[in-house]
């Protein structure tokens, strides 16, 4: 896995103290329910067509087959019709003029603000696509780092969320041990596989209900899955404190 590109803000941390935040992009950190999410399954869905010769119906079916199955649709594009994934990620995530549609939020700048500790993005979007939103909300500089689809593949193969080997290989390289780590994700899945590696985990519903696209469209809201450690409506709702004392899997609150 090449090293995920890092960019560091405000004075140096103490990597050895406090929690380590891992933030979902879409449907977490800004509203992709609203025209990205639509715009997006356009693109793709165009894509298949193209280049794999089939018909809308199909190229849909495939399209919501493989984000199922693997967390990312590229990823069966890849494995069983060998799409180049650079190609598919520059086509379909090029959404011009999708900066005049986001908008940011001064409360979950300063919710971020608050929380101690480092602070990643894990997307399994891809980094130029990552960072475009991220400057478009205002967020850019609330993250220590992105680490976005590209950063994902292990042996030749795409490995995005919820594949636990690329959770364990990304909490390697960055030298991240899992029972210190919070991800925070809309989608359930993925918090599932993270909360099996010791990961303490939050569930945000704050555009989920409103969403009709991919697995957590349509989803009973009111429930919170034994894996999921807290079930917030936005990151002002984030209840640090209660999360990394209280005790985790393992025994233990945060050191």
């Amino acid at each position: 896995m090449r090293r995920p590109p890092l960019r560091h803000a405000g004075r140096a941390r103490q990597h050895g103290e406090g929690p380590v935040w891992l933030f979902d992009l879409d449907n977490t950190l800004h509203n992709a329910s609203d025209r990205v999410f639509a715009a997006l399954n356009v693109a793709m869905t165009a894509y298949i067509e193209q280049h794999l010769g089939v018909d809308t119906a199909e190229a849909n079916r495939l399209r919501r087959l493989y984000w199922a199955r693997y967390g990312a649709t590229l990823t069966g594009l890849v494995r069983h019709h060998g799409v180049n994934a650079a190609h598919f990620l520059a086509q379909t995530h090029a959404l011009p003029g999708m900066e005049a549609h986001l908008h940011g939020h001064a409360h979950d700048l300063a919710a971020l603000a608050r929380l101690p500790g480092r602070k990643f993005l894990l997307t399994n979007g891809p980094g130029a696509y990552a960072w475009r939103v991220l400057h478009a909300v205002g967020l850019a500089h609330a993250f220590e780092g992105v680490i976005a689809l590209e950063q994902m593949a292990m042996f030749g193969q795409l490995r995005p969320k919820p594949d636990r080997r690329m959770f364990r290989h990304v909490l390697a390289r960055l030298k991240l041990e899992p029972t210190r780590c919070v991800l925070v994700e809309d989608s359930l899945m993925h918090q599932k596989a993270a909360r099996s590696l010791g990961l303490r985990t939050v569930w945000i519903q704050r555009w989920t209900k409103a969403s009709v696209h991919g697995p957590e469209a349509h989803l009973p809201l009111r429930r919170r899955p034994a894996y999921v450690d807290q079930r917030i409506h936005g990151l002002g709702d984030l209840r640090w404190r209660a999360l990394v004392h209280a005790p985790g899997r393992h025994g233990g609150g945060f050191p």
